[in-house]
């Protein structure tokens, strides 16, 4: 399968998905996250849902991060340069959504990305060798390439991989893992 047809594909299963099943698939998708030997490291990197894209709702994922007293770090995405900014998530964070409905902190501690342990990815699609396909505009896989080599790359998706993305190519980075509500696939 070809990026841009998975991306599609992918779309269009999500938007099928009734709030319950979004509600019901991620709190199980938590319960598979914390089935990994990941909760040793100390910064954690996370995307908050875009409820309107029908994302995983992370909200599970940072109770447990919460519940750990692991630093949380969230994205603030710069669309000129298709890169993101990182800040620490404390109590005094502010969160707003940006022009395409991301949910993202107004500014705080910066955090470079190479102090980050952790990254829990959105993704539309993925395949069996932990390609990925997003949204198609570069800034995970510009974060990802910015990121210490050993750094943990945790997908999260409500579907099965893809047998293969034919069209990736060098600059993609791959997953270590995505995380399903009934699997861990790891690559």
């Amino acid at each position: 399968m070809l990026k841009k047809p998975c991306r599609i594909f992918h779309k269009n299963l999500r938007q099928n998905l009734s709030e319950e099943d979004i509600e019901t698939q991620s709190l199980a998708i938590a319960n598979m996250a914390l089935k990994m030997n990941v909760w040793d490291k100390t910064y954690y990197h996370i995307f908050l849902s875009i409820t309107e894209q029908k994302e995983v709702n992370t909200e599970y994922i940072l109770q447990i991060l919460a519940g750990k007293d692991k630093d949380v770090i969230l994205s603030k995405s710069e669309f000129e340069t298709c890169k993101m900014t990182h800040f620490l998530l404390t109590e005094n964070t502010k969160i707003k959504k940006n022009p395409y409905n991301i949910p993202e902190p107004m500014g705080g501690i910066e955090v470079p990305s190479y102090k980050i342990d952790v990254v829990f990815v959105p993704v539309l699609g993925y395949d069996k060798q932990g390609n990925r396909v997003g949204y198609g505009k570069g800034f995970y896989d510009k974060f990802l390439s910015e990121c210490k080599p050993e750094v943990i790359k945790i997908g999260l998706s409500f579907f099965n991989p893809v047998d293969c993305i034919k069209d990736a190519n060098p600059c993609d980075i791959k997953l270590d893992y995505c995380i399903t509500p009934h699997a861990i696939f790891q690559f």
